[in-house]
């Protein structure tokens, strides 16, 4: 098991909030940090210390992409035309993992990662098993019909703790997804207050 994937149940609790507005969060018994000093009271944030904290929260709630993935993903939001920070928002949105999770065929942005991983989806007909792969505006995304059955899919498609958003086009009978459109930032259903401009910030300094 990867070091990531062992830190995921205390992202929240190190952010202080349900990120994900899982039921179950840690943060929903303990609002304090995780380890010995995690009660510790906390002084005022400085400017670097919001910006660190945005920027970890961001990155902690695509699967906690890993820093050298997610500084080539800054770098590409202000190569491109536009507000960098939307364009950072629609990049990660475009993540195959996270249109995966987004469309509802697995409970968490995790499990997204390791269904695409373990070939269970296709894009336009192939198999992709790459998890950062960046679906493009009209891309035909299904589930494998081998893995159309699995009981955690047909669990995680009746989930009432979240919906699919309009810029998904999802087919749950015939395990079918596609991206209509790139969303803005004020479109993505974040649980809690993400705020890009202040990633841009942090990384542009």
């Amino acid at each position: 098991m990867t070091k990531r994937a062992e830190a995921k149940h205390k992202i929240d609790r190190r952010m202080g909030q349900n990120i994900w507005g899982r039921p179950k969060s840690p943060v929903n018994r303990r609002e304090y940090g995780p380890g010995q000093h995690g009660q510790r009271r906390k002084g005022k944030l400085s400017d670097f210390g919001t910006q660190l904290k945005a920027k970890q929260k961001l990155k902690g709630y695509y699967g906690n992409i890993s820093e050298r993935q997610f500084r080539k993903y800054y770098a590409e939001a202000i190569r491109l035309k536009g507000d960098s920070s939307a364009n950072l928002i629609g990049l990660l949105e475009r993540r195959l993992d996270a249109v995966i999770y987004r469309a509802k065929f697995v409970p968490t942005v995790f499990a997204a990662r390791q269904f695409v991983n373990h070939g269970h989806v296709k894009v336009n007909g192939r198999r992709v098993n790459i998890a950062s792969y960046l679906v493009k505006v009209g891309d035909a995304i299904e589930v494998k019909d081998s893995s159309k059955q699995l009981a955690s899919i047909i669990e995680a498609t009746h989930l009432a703790e979240r919906d699919v958003p309009d810029y998904i086009d999802v087919d749950h009978t015939k395990m079918t997804a596609k991206l209509t459109r790139i969303p803005g930032p004020t479109e993505v259903p974040y649980p809690v207050l993400m705020e890009p401009n202040l990633v841009v910030e942090f990384y542009s300094r």
